[in-house]
């Protein structure tokens, strides 16, 4: 093809729609001389806003088709992906958008053009603050496209180049962004499957949402869900769950892969091993040589490690058991992390009595009477006193809100074996700030039994009943002063 003269350029894009006659003749009024040579008069239209660079190039190829598709004009690729590709595009209006279009080579494949529909039906469904959402699915013969809103920014796995490491504070809002918008896929049916840098960008105001749900899968809460769907999975997925003995299509690897995430963005790399050899991707040891997080960065908050570790813990059953509890762990991290980033917000522990304004107590015990007694007692040592009846209901309470209590006292002689349950559930918690919750259980001398079933730490104690009120507040002054040195300890480490 021969390279064409200005004025042929300028006639072919009048031909095609993408500028008007009025519009070509005013370039031509900004030239010198009708001889402009062909560079110096595309500069003008590009000048002016007329053509980009990406329209001008396949003009001079002589290309005739890929413009516009329906009624969206074409302004420049984005990007290019596997079985589609993404533009920057214009409405008739003026509104920039993103297209996402599936390439020619698969639109003769039925498989492949549903999976596409698919998915754009998926996006218009996920209309949510940190999910790039889909306005509207067009699939047409071999045209198949969806029109996205555009995101002016760049990937994480750009973002992560460009930054590298990322301090706590500037990762922590990230990794809620992207955890809030997993949950509410989760919520309406949909488990992502392709978590990596490349699918979640970072807009310039530093949001982040989720992208390309293509190889999601569809529960049944969903609208889309069809008996009998098809399990995809990448070769990643499909190598973690094989590295595990997990089934395919377990909903954990999304939480393992999250974890992948917020690794590289506190260390600045990623935990596996970069490789496009699908033999070395599908290895076992891929996934079993990982260097725990706590370990390749010893000076990062040991809560935000200690996240991230049990994120990508191998067994699955070790990861956080659902997206939510994963968020909720997030949540509480961010809260904390906000909260101290402008000054440690550590109590000094006075000993209890001299700090009735600061120390709190759960109690948790199901009789009214007995809970007077405990609630009369306590306010007189200086303790401000929080009263449930049910041992779910206090672990719930604290789950919602670990600072609720500074610590917690259960009544075992009444609760029996709900209470030994307590207590064993705040002690092995998988959120750190829970099991730094001190906790005293009072049993009887003939509730031996319940006591050995007891998980007990230097947080969390049994005592046996009677007792005094000053033994009960020589436990718990003891307990609040091992917890709140440890708390300056770590954090002084941590940089908290």
């Amino acid at each position: 093809m021969m390279t064409p003269t200005p004025e042929q350029l300028g006639q072919r894009a009048v031909q095609l729609g993408l500028i008007t006659e009025r519009e070509l003749q005013a370039a031509w009024a900004e030239c010198p001389s009708m001889n402009v040579d062909l560079d110096e008069f595309t500069q003008i239209l590009i000048r002016r806003e007329l053509l980009t660079n990406y329209q001008i190039e396949r003009l001079k190829g002589g290309n005739i088709k890929g413009y516009f598709y329906g009624d969206y004009k074409v302004l420049y690729l984005v990007g290019r992906g596997t079985f589609a590709r993404v533009y920057r595009a214009v409405t008739k209006a003026g509104a920039i958008v993103a297209l996402k279009v599936l390439r020619k080579e698969y639109s003769n494949n039925p498989a492949f053009c549903e999976q596409f529909r698919r998915e754009g039906e998926m996006g218009k469904i996920l209309q949510h603050p940190n999910i790039i959402s889909i306005r509207e699915c067009f699939s047409e013969g071999k045209t198949n496209f969806f029109v996205m809103e555009f995101i002016e920014g760049q990937s994480l796995k750009e973002f992560i180049r460009v930054r590298h490491k990322l301090t706590p504070e500037e990762a922590l809002p990230i990794m809620l962004d992207i955890v809030s918008g997993l949950q509410f896929a989760f919520e309406k049916g949909f488990t992502h499957r392709d978590i990596k840098p490349t699918n979640v960008m970072i807009t310039s105001r530093g949001v982040a949402k989720l992208a390309d749900f293509g190889f999601a899968t569809i529960s049944e809460r969903s609208p889309l869900y069809q008996e009998g769907m098809k399990i995809q999975r990448t070769v990643d997925y499909a190598g973690l769950e094989r590295a595990t003995g997990a089934p395919n299509g377990d909903p954990l690897s999304d939480i393992y892969f999250v974890g992948c995430l917020f690794y590289n963005l506190l260390c600045g790399e990623a935990p596996l091993t970069d490789t496009k050899n699908r033999t070395e991707r599908m290895n076992p040891l891929r996934f079993q040589e990982v260097q725990a997080l706590s370990e390749r960065e010893p000076d990062l908050p040991k809560p935000l490690a200690f996240l991230v570790d049990r994120a990508m813990a191998l067994d699955p059953k070790l990861r956080y058991p659902s997206m939510a509890d994963l968020l909720k762990e997030v949540k509480r991290l961010h809260r904390r992390f906000t909260q101290k980033s402008g000054g440690s917000s550590i109590v000094s522990l006075l000993p209890v009595k001299q700090s009735a304004t600061t120390q709190s107590v759960m109690l948790v015990e199901n009789d009214p009477r007995t809970q007077e007694v405990f609630r009369n007692a306590l306010k007189k040592i200086g303790f401000r006193v929080l009263v449930t009846g049910d041992a779910q209901r206090a672990q719930k309470r604290l789950e919602e809100d670990s600072e609720l209590a500074d610590c917690v006292l259960i009544n075992g002689q009444n609760l029996g074996m709900d209470g030994v349950e307590l207590l064993n559930d705040l002690s092995q918690s998988m959120y750190y700030e829970l099991q730094s919750i001190p906790v005293v259980l009072l049993l009887t001398k003939e509730q031996s039994d319940l006591r050995q079933q007891a998980k007990t730490d230097d947080m969390h104690v049994v005592l046996q009943l009677p007792l005094t009120v000053k033994q009960l507040t020589n436990v718990f002054v003891q307990l609040l002063t091992n917890r709140a040195q440890k708390q300056q300890e770590q954090e002084e480490k941590d940089g908290f």
